[in-house]
């Protein structure tokens, strides 16, 4: 298991790059006249479970080995000087084995005050989310879902029947918001509606667009290779389109392949409540260590706060009323599946 965790950060670095995705297949309608000014701008988000002081925050990644570990504390102490949420990667390799808690432990060590979330598969069962809350004194818990991952890897499950009785079990058991979430495959109305029904605090749509965890396990298989699932899923935006009927449900959540602080603001107006961010932040970190991270983050918001001038929003809730024009896949989803690219074009009052 910590090999694996050291093997996933490698080819990670190998195979990140920056490339298009479907966040640039939505476009905001440009206004020569805003009409306010920057001291109005005020971007925290309402959740159902609090406030968040900023809309975006460090998505779950990774623990487990002493060189994760080292990355969980400078994702952590990043997180605690710019008032950002953190997630933890996965924690069953040290429910596992006690030795490795600290490779997690570190998240709440570093960043005493701040909200953490625990992170756990959803094969787990109730006492095993409650010890993984624990473990991190959490804030939240992070269930994931990710079928298509372990169907690639080598050694990954191949029973997925009990997931969504493992849900409902583990909503009830822990006294923290449960939030489920995709590891890069995205989701759908389907989907939505089931883990609705099982109580989910919010659902994180982590679509298809960034880190691809088809290709990283593809390349640890020495044969039988699935280089043809690597497109699998539905990218964050078309997965944000399927969330349209229950935005007014339940707390969305948008990661997967956002970039830049421009990607955020469109799935904010799309209607998730924040935005997580993983594969770009950890690219910096590995690369520029925490006081890199840090700058990143500070800039980010920095530049929100003046491109929600540029639209005159004074807010997060007035994204959702500018009118969004959609191209190339997601105007094709949506012309099949709605809502109507149309409608999208031209909901706002003017």
């Amino acid at each position: 298991m910590e090999s694996r965790k050291d093997q996933h950060v490698r080819l990670f670095q190998e195979t990140h790059q920056k490339h298009t995705n479907d966040f640039d297949s939505v476009k905001f309608i440009h206004d020569a006249l805003p009409e306010m000014s920057l001291k109005q701008v005020n971007y925290t988000t309402d959740l159902s479970f609090g406030r968040w002081p900023v809309p975006f925050f460090i998505n779950g990644m990774t623990g487990g080995s002493e060189k994760t570990k080292k990355i969980n504390e400078c994702l952590s102490k990043a997180a605690a000087a710019t008032g950002l949420a953190v997630a933890s990667g996965s924690q069953k390799a040290a429910l596992r084995d006690p030795g490795l808690r600290d490779t997690f432990q570190v998240l709440r060590r570093v960043n005493p005050d701040g909200f953490i979330f625990a992170n756990i598969g959803a094969e787990l069962d109730g006492e095993q989310a409650k010890r993984a809350v624990a473990m991190l004194e959490a804030n939240g818990l992070q269930v994931h879902l990710n079928a298509p991952q372990e169907i690639v890897m080598p050694e990954g499950d191949r029973d997925f029947s009990s997931w969504l009785k493992n849900l409902e079990r583990i909503v009830r058991s822990v006294d923290v918001p449960v939030v489920v979430k995709e590891v890069g495959f995205g989701m759908s109305r389907a989907t939505y509606l089931k883990l609705i029904d099982a109580g989910a605090a919010a659902i994180d749509v982590a679509g298809n667009g960034g880190v691809n965890f088809i290709t990283i396990e593809n390349l640890r298989r020495e044969r039988a290779r699935f280089d043809y699932l690597q497109d699998w899923g539905q990218s964050t935006i078309i997965s944000m389109l399927e969330a349209q009927p229950y935005i007014d449900q339940t707390v969305f959540f948008a990661s997967g392949g956002v970039r830049n602080p421009l990607d955020v603001l469109k799935a904010l107006a799309l209607g998730a409540r924040a935005v997580g961010i993983s594969g770009t932040f950890l690219h910096t970190a590995l690369a520029e260590g925490k006081d890199g991270l840090i700058a990143q983050i500070n800039e980010w918001k920095e530049q929100m706060n003046q491109i929600m001038l540029l639209l005159g929003c004074s807010n997060v809730q007035a994204l959702r009323n500018k009118n969004l024009i959609l191209s190339g896949s997601p105007f094709e989803w949506a012309r099949l599946r709605g809502p109507r690219p149309e409608a999208l074009a031209t909901r706002s009052a003017t």
